[in-house]
């Protein structure tokens, strides 16, 4: 992707006080205001409504495959997908796993959890077939992301993304959701590696010519999106959508957005108060 010129005017203090931002008291200030011209965001579940393909998906491999599974434990079975709990997608994120073997494991972890079939290498592409299919056609943007990210191009604010998923899927999943005007920049697969190292956020910000101080990090994860985009020296903006929080309601609270440089929103709608726009 062609690098973009640097930016050189500033485009907004970041947040006032939050008690002057309407409907933004769930946010935590930074202790010094902050110039951004640019935003990164997530795609995952910041962008697109990841959590809400998964559970279509994960629907359709229980009818598949577990059938045995009530319908009402659908909700179990999601808990279960995203939360992986013996972290084989950070593996993957870190270059240890490939991409299918990452997923396979998943799979079968969530089969014996279940009392299923276990998802051997032999049994893993009819299984994809199932899951995947679903997953795809299930791609939709949440319901605040087309007026957020107006209001930021309305501003002359920069606008990329920076993911823990290959340039190319997540390319494809803003086009079928009909996001537009946030350009894939960093992927997994463009250093080898992703979040929450450093140099992840960094190169986003070459990308688009821009300091990564006066550069937002918008995602659905408090630990490797928001703090670690602060401790890369971004402004760190912690997305917690209600009911989206992997590990259930505890994994993640207020207390998480308590680092210097990182805010907490719980919806896009709030982040314009947050960038003083």
């Amino acid at each position: 992707m062609a690098e973009m010129p640097a930016r050189t005017a500033p485009r907004g203090d970041v947040a006032a006080p939050a008690a002057h931002v309407p409907g933004a008291g769930a946010v935590v200030p930074a202790a010094t205001p902050v110039r951004v011209d640019a935003v990164l965001f997530d795609v995952d579940d910041t962008l697109v409504d990841t959590r809400g393909a998964f559970a279509a998906a994960v629907g359709a491999v229980r009818r598949a495959f577990l059938p045995h599974v009530p319908p009402e434990r659908e909700p179990e079975l999601l808990a279960v997908w995203r939360d992986d709990v013996h972290g084989h997608y950070r593996a993957y994120t870190r270059g240890d796993l490939g991409f299918d073997e990452q997923r396979r494991r998943r799979a079968d972890e969530l089969h014996v959890a279940f009392g299923g079939p276990r998802v051997d290498e032999a049994a893993y592409p009819g299984w994809l077939e199932v899951f995947w299919g679903t997953f795809q056609a299930s791609w939709r943007a949440h319901d605040d992301v087309a007026t957020a990210l107006k209001a930021l191009q309305a501003a002359g604010v920069l606008l990329g993304s920076v993911t823990n998923a290959r340039v190319a899927l997540q390319e494809s999943k803003l086009a079928a959701s009909g996001v537009e005007g946030v350009p894939v920049l960093v992927g997994v697969d463009t250093l080898g590696f992703g979040k929450p190292r450093p140099e992840v956020f960094l190169e986003g910000c070459r990308l688009l010519g821009t300091d990564p101080a006066r550069t937002a990090y918008v995602g659905d994860e408090p630990d490797v999106d928001a703090r670690a985009a602060a401790e890369a020296g971004l402004v760190g903006v912690w997305l917690d959508r209600p009911g989206v929080r992997r590990g259930g309601p505890s994994a993640g609270t207020p207390d998480d957005a308590a680092h210097p440089g990182v805010h907490r929103i719980t919806g896009l709608d709030e982040l314009g108060g947050v960038l003083g726009l």
